[in-house]
């Protein structure tokens, strides 16, 4: 029997007003998510607890198993590894966007106009970069999905506690990163990113990259703003946690980044750029044929572009991609014989939030003699009503792993 969590980043949300008080995914045409439903059994998952607002990196942390307060150190790390930056102990790693700013430094475009191409090249360039005043540090950036990138410091003498450089929202300029303890390691590092900053932009700012983009009416991505700093964390294998032989399939180098530390392989797709406009063909038959023809017997997989929407408050994007999900990924995996599959999101995004919100999201478990209930239709209020009730991420794979026949007696 094979497993499968399958995750739409940021799918919940609240009533809408525009949608006559429904959710985009109330008002969304889903007609497979709906047959799926009255098939299974139904109910409302808190990522990690009543209330908290969770991340995506705390919220599948907590999903696949792990306690999110002992694990996580920052979104960094993971971001990092799953773009292919072998980070290791020591190194400081931190999330960052490309991003466009003025010579002043205020930051107009927090997501460079959600770039898509060149990213690579821009990162040719930041890879030259050095700071005379810290010869003892090398710094490495990768470029990840769109608009996001990863930053490593590796060297003597470095922290995780320091600030982030984001000024969170346009207009503001970049914010001044600082040390939260009094730590000569912090200061020092709070020291390297505030040069780390201004220095990208002296660098790619007449990137032929940006004077291209300049030059088509798009924002450029003449600097780098990181934020989630974090160091490498040690977490036991979910093959061995669990007894599996576990995969990931997904489109951001975060959710692949927790993944590979969780000792996952990674399943890497072709032609998936993430978002709204990413490739769900590819990813759909990906899922089948590993389902089918690997030796996997637990997928996670991560689809985002429901997330994206939710940020930037187009609540037509949201709806519409909900029903593309439907539409071309559900119809094909309702059809797998012989597998447990779990629907759900990592986080609701509300449009009128334009952030994360701690609402729960709904969830599905379909799959073999699996308990039914009465709920017929996949949203945030139908599946309340349903048998699962509410449990929290930390719940969900001892509640696969029953099904799967794969977990121990507690007791005699």
């Amino acid at each position: 029997m094979k497993g499968i969590i399958l995750i739409m980043d940021g799918m919940g949300d609240r009533p809408l007003r525009e949608l006559g008080y429904q959710t985009p995914l109330q008002a969304a045409n889903t007609p497979n998510m709906d047959e799926m439903a009255s098939e299974g059994i139904n109910g409302i998952m808190d990522s990690i607890a009543p209330g908290i607002i969770p991340g995506s990196d705390t919220a599948h942390i907590s999903i696949l198993g792990y306690d999110p307060y002992d694990v996580y150190t920052g979104r960094g790390p993971f971001e990092a590894f799953g773009v292919g930056v072998d980070v290791v102990e020591g190194d400081i790693a931190f999330r960052c966007n490309f991003s466009t700013a003025d010579e002043d430094g205020v930051v107009t475009d927090r997501r460079a106009g959600r770039i898509r191409d060149g990213t690579k090249d821009i990162v040719e360039v930041l890879n030259t970069m050095q700071l005379d005043d810290f010869p003892d540090v090398e710094i490495i950036f990768k470029e990840s999905t769109g608009h996001r990138a990863v930053l490593v410091l590796r060297g003597e003498g470095l922290s995780d506690n320091v600030s982030d450089a984001d000024p969170k929202v346009e207009g503001n300029k970049f914010r001044e990163v600082v040390a939260l303890d009094g730590s000569p390691e912090a200061k020092k590092t709070a020291d390297i990113l505030n040069r780390v900053v201004v220095k990208s932009y002296e660098m790619v700012k007449d990137h032929p990259v940006n004077l291209e983009r300049i030059a088509n009416g798009e924002p450029p991505a003449n600097i780098i703003i990181p934020r989630g700093a974090g160091a490498v964390p040690v977490v036991e294998s979910i093959n061995d946690k669990y007894g599996l032989n576990s995969a990931c399939i997904a489109e951001t180098g975060l959710i692949k980044g927790i993944c590979r530390f969780a000792g996952m392989d990674i399943i890497e797709m072709e032609d998936v750029t993430g978002g709204v406009d990413t490739n769900l063909d590819n990813i759909v038959d990906t899922i089948v044929d590993q389902v089918r023809n690997s030796s996997h017997d637990f997928f996670l997989v991560n689809i985002d572009g429901a997330d994206e929407a939710g940020h930037d408050g187009n609540i037509e994007e949201k709806l519409g991609f909900i029903e593309k999900v439907d539409k071309v990924v559900m119809s094909k995996l309702k059809e797998l014989d012989n597998v447990y599959l779990i629907l759900t999101a990592d986080h609701s995004t509300p449009i009128s939030v334009m952030n994360h919100s701690g609402d729960p999201v709904p969830m599905i478990i379909r799959g073999p003699e699996v308990r039914r209930d009465d709920v017929s239709k996949f949203s945030e209020f139908d599946a309340a009503k349903g048998g699962l009730c509410r449990i929290c991420g930390g719940d969900v794979m001892n509640i696969l792993m029953d099904l799967m026949n794969n977990s121990h007696k507690f007791g005699a």
